[in-house]
C-alpha cells in the first residue's frame, strides 16, 4: 500500500485493522505524522499542529532538535556500539556525568544509578524491588490520583481502580494515602489547611498500631501528578513527607518520569520544596526522545546482589548520546527558567479563558506542566464541594483544539482535565498561539452547548 499517497485515512485504517484494541491516542487524535520539527508536527494530509503532548513530555527539546540529531549522527558515524547491555562505553559514562551534573550535589554525591529496561514503568518496578530488598519489608505507601506506569507493580500504585481491576489478584500490598489535591481536597478544605491535615493524617496512620499497615518498604509519590491531571503537591507538604519518612526510616521514592528535566521550572520538581529523595525514577526526557530509564538512589540502599535487576535494552547507546545532548542543552540554556517564564504566560492565558466560564473549575500546574479541569456546573462532586468533573466537555474541547491545529491530551478524574506538555523550547509567540486556539475551542463548545439548549 502506498501510505504516502493515501494520506491520514489510509494509515489510520490500516492501523485500526492490525493493531490491538488497547491503542489509545489515535482514537481521539486521528492523524498519522509525516514529519515534525520543534513544537509542531505535520500530518499525511499536510495539516500542521502545535504539539502540546510531545510524547507525553518525552520531547524536552521538541522534535528533531539539531543538538540531539547531531549527537546521534556522530555516534553512528563513529561506528559506536548501538546496544551493550550494561557493559560500559564512553557514551554511557558521559551520559552519567551529565545526569549527575543535573542533580543537586546533596543527592548526586551519595548516588548510585541503575539502568533499567527502557520505559518509565520499568524504573518504578526497579525502585520497588530496590527498597523491598534494602528494607526487607513488603508494603508500599502510594497516593490517590497517582500514575506510575502500566506493569503489574506500577499499576498497583495507581489511584485509578478501573485500570488495575483486571489484574487485582497480582497486586502489591499498597496503601493509598490522600494526596493534597487543592481543588478536590480529600478533607474538604483545600489550601494550606488541607495540606496540613493530609500530612497529619499520614503521620498518625503510620504511628497507629491498629492502622493495619505493616512496616513500609517505601513511599512513592509524584511531586506533580501528571496523568492524574497536572496536580502539584504543595512544597510544605512535600517537606513534611520527607520529614515523616526520614524519621521512620522509610525510603522516599520520587517519580519524576514526567516532571523531571526542567519541565516544572526547576531541573527537578522536588527542588521547589528543597528536599532530597532517597530514590528518584527518571525516563522520558532524559533519553532525548529515545527509550531510556534509570533509577538514581542513595548509596545506603545499594544492597542487592549482582543481576538482581536487569533488562536487555538497558544499554541503548543512541538514547544515551541523545540524552546527554538533551541534559546538557537544558542546563546550558537554563530551560528550567524558560519553562517557568513561558509556563506562567500560558497559565495567565488559561486563567483568562476560565474567568467567568462555569465549565472551567480549575487551572493548575507548574512550569510547562499545566492542566485545565472541566466541570459540570449543575452537578456536585460526591455530593458536596466542587462541581463534578465533566469528561464529555473536555473531550469536546480536545476535538475542537485538534480541528484548529492543537494537540492536547486529557487526564485526571473522568479524563476531564486538558493537559499541556509542550516542549521546553516553545517560544512566547507559540504559547500565545496555543492559548488562542484553546480559547477558541472552549468558546466553540460553549456555543454548541448553548444552541443545543435552545428549544426548536
Amino acid at each position: 500500500m502506498n501510505y504516502v499517497d493515501g494520506g491520514n485515512d489510509a494509515i489510520l485504517a490500516q492501523q485500526a485493522d492490525r493493531e490491538s484494541s488497547a491503542r489509545t491516542y489515535p482514537r481521539h487524535l486521528p492523524l498519522a505524522i509525516r514529519d515534525a520539527q520543534g513544537c509542531t508536527v505535520t500530518d499525511m494530509d499536510g495539516d500542521e499542529y502545535y504539539d502540546c503532548l510531545a510524547g507525553a513530555g518525552t520531547l524536552a527539546l521538541g522534535h528533531n532538535h539539531p543538538r540531539v540529531v547531531e549527537a546521534m549522527e556522530q555516534a553512528l558515524a563513529a561506528e559506536n556500539p548501538i546496544h551493550t547491555l550494561d557493559i560500559s562505553t564512553p557514551a554511557k559514562e558521559r551520559f552519567v556525568d551529565s545526569l549527575f551534573e543535573s542533580l543537586p550535589d546533596a543527592f548526586s554525591e551519595r548516588s548510585k544509578v541503575q539502568f533499567c529496561s527502557p520505559a518509565g514503568t520499568d524504573a518504578v518496578e526497579a525502585a520497588l524491588k530496590l527498597v523491598k530488598t534494602a528494607t526487607g519489608n513488603r508494603s508500599v505507601l502510594g497516593f490517590q490520583g497517582a500514575y506510575h506506569g502500566m506493569t503489574s507493580g506500577a499499576l498497583s500504585l495507581m489511584g485509578d481502580t478501573d485500570a488495575k481491576e483486571p489484574i487485582s489478584g497480582l497486586m502489591n500490598d499498597v496503601h493509598h494515602l490522600p494526596f493534597p489535591y487543592d481543588y478536590r481536597c480529600p478533607f474538604g478544605v483545600g489550601g494550606t489547611e488541607g495540606a496540613r491535615i493530609a500530612s497529619e493524617y499520614v503521620e498518625n496512620l503510620l504511628d497507629d498500631g491498629e492502622s493495619g499497615i505493616t512496616d513500609p518498604a517505601g513511599m512513592i509519590l509524584e511531586p506533580v501528578q501528571g496523568e492524574g491531571g497536572a496536580v502539584p503537591a504543595p512544597d510544605e507538604w512535600l517537606r513534611e513527607m520527607r520529614r515523616i519518612t526520614r524519621e521512620r526510616d522509610i525510603p522516599l521514592i520520587l517519580d519524576e518520569i514526567q516532571a523531571g528535566m526542567g519541565r516544572t521550572g526547576e531541573t527537578y520538581a522536588f527542588e521547589h520544596a528543597g528536599i532530597t529523595p532517597d530514590v528518584l525514577t527518571l525516563s522520558k526526557a532524559i533519553g532525548g526522545g529515545l527509550p531510556l530509564a534509570v533509577v538514581v538512589y542513595d548509596e545506603s540502599l545499594d544492597v542487592w546482589d549482582p543481576g538482581s535487576h536487569a533488562g536487555t535494552f538497558r544499554g541503548n547507546q543512541l538514547a544515551m548520546a541523545a540524552g546527554e545532548a538533551t541534559i546538557d542543552y537544558v542546563l546550558e540554556n537554563d530551560l528550567d527558567d524558560h519553562a517557568a517564564e513561558v509556563g506562567a504566560r500560558l497559565r495567565d492565558h488559561l486563567e483568562s479563558t476560565g474567568a467567568g466560564v462555569d465549565a472551567i473549575g480549575d487551572v493548575r500546574g507548574r512550569g510547562l506542566m499545566l492542566g485545565v479541569e472541566f466541570v459540570d456546573p449543575d452537578a456536585d462532586w460526591q455530593g458536596a464541594g466542587p462541581h463534578a468533573p465533566d469528561g464529555d466537555f473536555a473531550a469536546a474541547v480536545q476535538s475542537e483544539c485538534f480541528d484548529r491545529g492543537l494537540i492536547v491530551e486529557l487526564g485526571g478524574r473522568d479524563s476531564a482535565t486538558a493537559r499541556f506538555l509542550p516542549p521546553l523550547v516553545v517560544s512566547r509567540e507559540q504559547i500565545d498561539d496555543v492559548a488562542a486556539i484553546f480559547d477558541e475551542a472552549v468558546t466553540a463548545v460553549l456555543n454548541k452547548a448553548s444552541r443545543a439548549e435552545v428549544p426548536a
